[in-house]
């Protein structure tokens, strides 16, 4: 799995011109981003807008947690609240209306140790505060799988609290069961990523707590590479049966992205020339195709994963490839797709769309 520096990458962007944005009056809530700024790699306001200004409608967006800003002092449990902090003044900066129409970071997902149990309910109620009301999901580490070249991947930042760092079955253990029964009672979702052979242990999650939305990230982790790349119609099985199961549970919507990260097996990152709009869609169709068909269009919507999914190209390379899929679906299919599920679920503003879109 090659993954590009941000030169590297921005230098492989340049071997193709952008396109321009396709339906550009369709409004869009980027569901899923992230802002960060490690010793590698920037990506803060400005360069997300910079993104986010490309041509497509987009009109607001949900920040989502990776182990950016944590505390560098103070009780380890409390070190997350600092992304909080940090997302919900990014927010503030962006209404201000300074930076733009976009409401950046409209909606926030955090991160909270559930698996301190009850205690979690203090921190979450300690989070809600900071977030001025922006706070509206918990994502806590559940992704696991025993390869080791997968597990890899999945270590985070220099923090020291990875929120990605899962152990096998953590979502079974008592304690982060404890912790998880905190969300409801605040109104909070949660924010749900594993691969695809734990995804019998989303479903397990669900059925026991059915007051709480869980929003399954990245297509429910359909995972391509290492042990999976050689049995992958196999693979695609398993998580295809999966998704059924999953979305047998009304408390479950998906969120439709990622597939942009070397994990997934599209090898788009390995191209000598960044990859068309036409060619992600006709890599990506089958899977986002799989989603819709298992969830309705009421219960999914769509994500940038940006910066992780630049691996693949451009993002109004993605918004057009998730468009060319989505070509022949009615305009209150694509209402719900680009922004009126991502409104439901984590109580945005919801846009006003054009008649003829």
């Amino acid at each position: 799995m090659y993954r590009r520096t941000p030169d590297e990458l921005r230098a492989w962007w340049d071997r193709r011109d952008p396109e321009p944005a396709l339906e550009p009056e369709l409004p869009i809530i980027d569901a899923h981003h992230h802002l960060w700024d490690r010793a590698r790699e920037r990506y803060l306001l400005e360069e997300f807008l910079e993104d986010a200004n490309s041509g497509h409608r987009i009109v607001s967006s949900v920040y989502v947690e990776a182990g950016s800003m944590y505390r560098a002092s103070g009780p380890a449990e409390e070190a997350p609240l600092g992304e909080i902090e940090f997302a919900t003044g990014v927010a503030a900066m962006s209404a201000s209306g300074r930076y733009g129409e976009c409401r950046v970071a409209e909606g926030v997902v955090g991160r909270v140790d559930l698996t301190v149990g009850r205690a979690a309910g203090v921190l979450l109620d300690r989070a809600l505060h900071i977030s001025s009301g922006r706070l509206k999901s918990i994502r806590h580490g559940l992704a696991w799988d025993p390869s080791p070249g997968i597990s890899a991947v999945r270590k985070a930042g220099s923090s020291g609290t990875s929120s990605r760092f899962a152990t096998e079955r953590l979502s079974e253990s008592p304690a982060f069961r404890e912790g998880f029964a905190e969300l409801a009672a605040r109104g909070l979702a949660f924010d749900l990523f594993m691969f695809h052979p734990q995804l019998g242990e989303a479903v397990e999650l669900a059925r026991s707590f059915p007051e709480t939305t869980i929003v399954v990230n990245h297509a429910g982790g359909p995972l391509g590479v290492g042990r999976y790349a050689t049995g992958i119609s196999e693979s695609r099985s398993v998580w295809r049966d999966a998704l059924v199961r999953l979305a047998a549970e009304p408390n479950v919507v998906m969120k439709i992205g990622g597939l942009g990260m070397p994990l997934f097996g599209f090898g788009m990152e390995e191209r000598e020339v960044p990859p068309t709009s036409e060619q992600l869609a006709a890599a990506w169709s089958a899977t986002v195709d799989t989603c819709i068909e298992a969830f309705g269009s009421n219960r999914c919507m769509f994500e940038s994963n940006l910066p992780p999914d630049g691996q693949s190209g451009r993002y109004v390379t993605i918004w057009n490839a998730y468009k060319r899929i989505t070509s022949l679906a009615s305009a209150s299919e694509k209402a719900d797709l680009y922004h009126g599920t991502a409104a439901r679920t984590y109580d945005l503003v919801r846009p006003t769309t054009p008649q003829h879109a």
